[in-house]
């Protein structure tokens, strides 16, 4: 079902678009240049069922282009943000094809949010854990609040959690995660700040403030530098040092050469703020 609800404010409408299957739900609602994406399925601990990652993937990829959508948040209904993948559908009887295209849409939703132009922020108050914390992980920021946890329990049920450790294995330092994967404990929330997991922790009263403040501080730049530059992180990072320069030097130069370098360029010379065409 899709529902669609108009409501004009003085710069943009407010548009409450809200996807419902038969398994679960995603509800999405946009207003002033941010997309909210809430997982919205406690029946099954908001789990990466197929369905659930079709949803994510069509939410996150819905209109990326519009120079208007500043910044997405992912966040989750309950006290769990994700429990990870559904274990219902990786029954034998499913079959190893069903298998092999779980798995290919999880690698689809975690490059959607890699390749998506503006920042993808989670905001978790609760537990992530195994594709749910993998998910977690391959956002561009995390903001959690200080009783959240996260895990990659597989292990205990026997599966592995092989493509969670690998957003995990880039996230935090090789020890932590591998005490992570193979002991399969959760984390807290201060510990997965000091191990560079999540960007912030705050009490879950001054979570919403908080992902919104550094949202703030996203659209007062040019969303054409900050596509660019998401972009290039993602790029240089799987480069060698060398490599990682000689694309740098280029990626720079474009930057420079473009309506809104040049526009920052003036406005630092000329002392006043930036117009940015975000083009």
């Amino acid at each position: 079902m899709i529902l669609l609800s108009l409501q004009k404010k003085i710069i943009r409408p407010l548009t409450l678009l809200i996807r419902r299957t038969h398994n679960q739900s995603v509800i999405i609602n946009e207003s002033d240049g941010i997309r909210n994406i809430i997982l919205h399925d406690e029946k099954t601990k908001n789990s990466l069922s197929l369905n659930m990652m079709n949803n994510l993937i069509e939410a996150i990829n819905a209109n990326k282009e519009d120079i208007s959508l500043r910044a997405i948040v992912l966040s989750a209904k309950g006290n769990v943000f994700s429990a990870g993948h559904n274990l219902k559908e990786l029954q034998v009887s499913d079959g190893i094809e069903q298998h092999k295209l779980i798995f290919r849409k999880s690698t689809e939703l975690m490059q959607s949010i890699i390749q998506s132009p503006v920042p993808v922020i989670a905001k978790v108050n609760g537990f992530a854990t195994a594709a749910g914390c993998q998910l977690v992980a391959t956002c561009d920021m995390i903001i959690c609040s200080d009783t959240s946890k996260f895990s990659t329990p597989g292990a205990n049920f026997g599966i592995f959690c092989s493509t969670p450790g690998i957003a995990i294995g880039r996230s935090v330092p090789k020890s932590r995660a591998m005490y992570m994967l193979l002991t399969g404990k959760p984390i807290s929330a201060q510990e997965a700040y000091d191990s560079g997991l999540v960007t912030k922790v705050v009490s879950a009263e001054k979570l919403d403030d908080e992902v919104l403040n550094i949202i703030d501080q996203i659209k007062q730049k040019s969303r054409s530098v900050i596509t660019l530059g998401k972009h290039f992180f993602y790029k240089q990072i799987k480069l060698d040092l060398l490599d990682a320069y000689k694309l740098g030097e280029e990626v720079m130069v474009n930057n420079i050469n473009m309506n809104d370098g040049q526009e920052g360029i003036r406005s630092f010379v000329e002392k006043r703020k930036a117009h940015w065409s975000h083009k």
